[in-house]
């Protein structure tokens, strides 16, 4: 029975690891350890609306608190500079896969113009707004939204949490590791400590310091899909921009640029292919659309994951079992869903996991990784806005065999939510929405067009155009942020910490 656990990493993925242990099953001891040797990566951070849940509705975790504390702005989708129009949004909410009363179609087959007003969400992003008013002028906070937060002040903020439910955190770089008959027994720091422990969690970046190092286990590439593998990165002091309530993903000559909105920081990056594009080539065109930044850093990466993800005794959390480029924003949604699965398994097994569960266990999260892959592919396969060397590369050998009957159906039939059962994962983090979004946002061609009816027409013009007038009357982040900061705004059911 496992009574002591230990983390290699203090970052998000090894804090959010470890406070999720600790604070599900708090008789385990949880230890978690600060190596300097893996720091935190220091970019912006973009989240899906999962983070927000795991962090307050499953943990408990004070919104109160960690509005202040984190100082996070909110992300209530991605607006893509994309494909053939001129712009569309991708909310974290239903805008194509739903149904209106007086509409004899799903909302798909009307949207081959624009869907600009497809849903309130993306009302509001196409003018800066984040939420609507209340009758009483207060922000109407809905679910779907994600956050936009600064990778230091997020860990910050992990580790203080961490420490109150009480995870102890111990400084010291890891040097090897001993193996005994149930994996690892052990690890060693390079100041002599030995720490012992019956469950590992190896959160330790691209290091992947056990279950890549010590266990050897194979690496599966995803580079026939996803060729990016390098960022330059940068941002500046915001000054009077606004503070806009999504990311921006424009396309660029041999990839594709970030931009994530912090209250009084703006992050940049662009991914890029390094056989498309050389640093200086990529830095040069980076700088050319972002003059206000003075510095910039090259960050290396290859997108794919670990065969398994659970190696006897070792459990890897983060970079460390898998990655893929930040398009959309999946670094921390996977944590979180590992997080939840793997306390699910060592409660349901009494803290004795069996050899079947860790089976499950990997080929759930492997099955998560496929399919994150296949919906970036996409994202790389239907874009058609440049037509240089790159994005020709991408849209004629972008490997998507794995959802290639989902294409194809959709090539014959268009937009319909049919298509949600080709979807190869059962457990879809994007749901066939996702892939819609993408499908419809991008252009890409259809058999089934649908005529809809003058009445249908008239329909959907009035609720876009109410739609629109909701979200012209709505809040921006700096109003909302205003309301939420007030001593007198009380968040319901919120927790002391």
């Amino acid at each position: 029975m496992i009574q002591n656990v230990l983390v290699l990493g203090a970052g998000s993925a090894g804090l959010i690891a470890a406070i999720s242990v600790k604070r599900k099953i708090p008789q385990l001891n949880v230890r978690v350890v600060r190596s300097p040797d893996i720091g935190v990566i220091g970019v912006g951070e973009g989240t899906t609306p999962n983070f927000p849940k795991h962090m307050f509705d499953y943990l408990g975790i004070s919104r109160r608190y960690f509005y202040a504390a984190a100082q996070p702005t909110w992300k209530i989708g991605i607006r893509f500079l994309w494909g053939p129009r001129e712009k569309f949004f991708y909310t974290f909410s239903l805008q194509l896969d739903s149904h209106w009363a007086e509409m004899a179609r799903p909302i798909g087959y009307y949207c081959d113009e624009d869907f600009g007003y497809a849903d309130l969400p993306a009302a509001l992003m196409a003018h800066d707004k984040v939420f609507a008013r209340q009758p009483n002028s207060a922000p109407d906070i809905q679910p779907w939204h994600g956050f936009h937060v600064e990778n230091r002040k997020l860990v910050d903020v992990l580790e203080t949490i961490a420490r109150d439910v009480g995870v102890e955190i111990i400084d010291g770089k890891v040097s090897g590791a001993e193996r005994g008959d149930k994996g690892i027994s052990a690890v060693f720091l390079e100041d002599g400590r030995k720490l012992e422990a019956d469950f590992f969690v190896d959160s330790s970046g691209f290091r992947s310091e056990l279950i890549g190092r010590t266990f050897e286990e194979p690496f599966i590439s995803f580079d026939r899909s996803l060729f990016c593998d390098r960022a330059v990165v940068g941002g500046w002091a915001r000054s009077d921009e606004p503070i806009l309530p999504y990311t921006t993903a424009e396309t660029m000559d041999a990839g594709w640029s970030w931009q994530i909105e912090h209250e009084h920081f703006v992050n940049r990056g662009y991914v890029y292919a390094s056989q498309a594009i050389s640093d200086d080539e990529a830095e040069a065109e980076f700088r050319r659309k972002n003059p206000k930044v003075p510095s910039t850093r090259v960050v290396k990466f290859r997108s794919g994951r670990y065969r398994h993800s659970w190696v006897d005794n070792v459990v890897a959390i983060g970079n460390s079992g898998g990655f893929v480029e930040p398009l959309e924003a999946t670094a921390l949604m996977v944590v979180c869903s590992q997080s939840q699965t793997l306390v699910d398994f060592l409660l349901h097994s009494g803290l004795s996991p069996t050899p079947t569960m860790r089976k499950l266990y990997n080929e759930m999260v492997a099955m998560m990784w496929d399919e994150i892959r296949d919906f970036l592919a996409v994202h790389y396969r239907a874009n058609t806005r440049l037509d240089t060397p790159f994005w020709r590369h991408c849209r004629e050998d972008t490997d998507v065999s794995s959802i290639e009957p989902l294409l194809e159906f959709y090539k014959e039939n268009g937009p319909t939510g049919f298509a949600r059962h080709l979807i190869p994962s059962t457990g879809s983090n994007f749901g066939i929405e996702g892939f819609l979004v993408m499908l419809v946002g991008n252009r890409v061609p259809y058999k089934a067009k649908y005529h809809p009816t003058p009445a249908e027409w008239e329909v959907w013009k009035r609720r876009r155009s109410e739609l629109a007038a909701q979200a012209r009357a709505g809040l921006d982040i700096k109003e909302a942020l205003a309301y939420v900061r007030h001593p007198e705004w009380q968040w319901f059911g919120d927790s002391a910490r």
